[in-house]
């Protein structure tokens, strides 16, 4: 269990989970909607439910935050609002420029979503008040030690 005290292994573990259920549910969902929802639609539909799941597991399990649950939430719709945004212009380009199918498409995403999401939500929607002021605290010394050299 020594292990699981590494924020960034129960990330990793965590991020799997997510990252298989996200993609799982969208090549579901594209298999049973196809002919009848365009797969953009498909991937903006897996996105909502993916996302409110990642956020809990997140929460619970890897960041292990306290209460703030539409702050968080709110940060944390950011960061994936970003990744859907270059989600939905990679994919078509994917897609319709270099012919590859949307199930294949979506699986190469999938890499620049782990990276993305990790520095985001480590940096930004799970931020601490706490983390935020020591971060503020070590700027104003840093900035302060520099004009003090001459």
């Amino acid at each position: 269990m020594g292990l699981l005290k590494n924020e960034k292994i129960r990330y990793l573990l965590v991020g799997g989970y997510n990252t298989a259920f996200g993609y799982i549910l969208f090549a579901l969902l594209l298999m049973l909607l196809k002919d009848r929802v365009h797969y953009l639609i498909v991937l903006v539909i897996s996105h909502v439910i993916s996302v409110t799941n990642a956020y809990l597991a997140y929460k619970f399990l890897v960041f292990k935050t306290k209460g703030r649950w539409l702050h968080e939430f709110g940060k944390f719709n950011t960061v994936y609002l970003g990744v859907l945004a270059i989600n939905l212009v990679a994919l078509p380009a994917m897609v319709e420029l270099l012919g590859t199918r949307p199930i294949v498409g979506q699986a190469w995403f999938v890499v620049i979503t782990v990276i993305a999401s990790y520095l985001g939500h480590k940096h930004f929607s799970f931020k601490t008040p706490e983390q935020a002021l020591n971060t503020t605290e070590s700027s104003k010394i840093l900035k302060r030690d520099k004009q003090c050299q001459f």
